[in-house]
């Protein structure tokens, strides 16, 4: 008579490390077509903006202030940080939830994810692959944007210094080491709304509860961030720190701010990312 303490049985060859590979995992998720539409709307982003000062004109400062809005038009790195300024508190967010909350929970709604489990893939081994996926696209998307900006900025406006509105200009290399700075915190701070995408995607069947539970709940964080009267309280949100790196595009960089944003960003996604582990490791998978 069998017990539980003897050994499992495995199949010969059997190497659950090999299971759902990464590559794999890449390939479906290109194909899909949310990624296409996703990729496809950031690289018209940039065309948008040319257009709306072709037609508007050049930017100018109002009440004698000039912003960064200002200087959009006045190289191609201008122009590739607007495009970053503009998207930053909103746009970006979506593709992060969007690529993080819908794998999980898409394979739920198809009814595919109990096959995937009995193949068998280990559940941590599912949940490790669909969320390096997940945060890779995430990552491309983020770069994709800033690339085709300076791209386009570049074509229109020509390849010069990076203006800045407080005064002053860093040169064209430094300015693309500091938009490499800037893109890489972006993706740090937009962790937390991929921990909440990716903890939803592993709680719900709907990819659009988890997708839009996630943006819905970064949306109130920046409404919580604009209560001034929670005083030093904002300073534990992620979105009090989500402009930051506004800081890394200075004649003398300041990184105190990028560095507790980081630090709070980074927690939140950890301990999001551990509940999902948590979960999804005692769930019951009937779906």
């Amino acid at each position: 008579m069998s017990t539980l303490t003897e050994p499992v049985e495995v199949a010969s060859g059997y190497r659950a490390g090999r299971t759902l590979p990464l590559r794999v995992e890449l390939i479906r998720q290109l194909k899909r077509r949310r990624t296409l539409i996703m990729g496809g709307i950031l690289a018209v982003l940039p065309f948008v903006l040319l257009i709306a000062f072709a037609i508007g004109g050049s930017p100018s400062g109002r009440n004698g202030q000039v912003t960064l809005m200002d200087t959009a038009t006045a190289s191609g790195a201008n122009f590739a940080a607007v495009n970053l300024f503009v998207s930053a508190g909103f746009l970006l967010v979506i593709p992060v939830a969007l690529f993080c909350g819908d794998t999980v929970a898409s394979e739920a709604g198809w009814s595919s994810l109990r096959y995937l489990l009995a193949a068998p893939v280990p559940r941590a081994r599912l949940l490790w692959s669909k969320l390096a996926v997940g945060l890779g696209l995430s990552l491309a998307a983020m770069v994709l944007l800033p690339l085709v900006a300076l791209a386009v900025g570049t074509a229109a406006y020509g390849w010069g210094p990076l203006q800045i509105p407080t005064g002053g200009a860093l040169d064209p290399g430094t300015a693309a080491q500091r938009l490499l700075v800037v893109v890489a915190y972006i993706f740090v701070s937009q962790l937390v709304t991929a921990g909440l995408a990716f903890w939803l995607s592993t709680r719900t069947d709907a990819p659009l509860g988890a997708v839009g539970g996630a943006v819905g709940l970064t949306i109130v964080g920046n409404v919580l961030d604009a209560v001034t009267a929670l005083g030093h309280w904002r300073d534990f949100l992620p979105a009090h720190w989500q402009f930051a790196w506004a800081d890394a595009v200075q004649p003398h960089p300041e990184w105190s701010g990028m560095i507790q944003g980081t630090a709070i960003s980074i927690t939140y996604a950890l301990v999001l990312f551990a509940l999902a582990f948590r979960g999804f490791a005692h769930k019951d998978v009937v779906s």
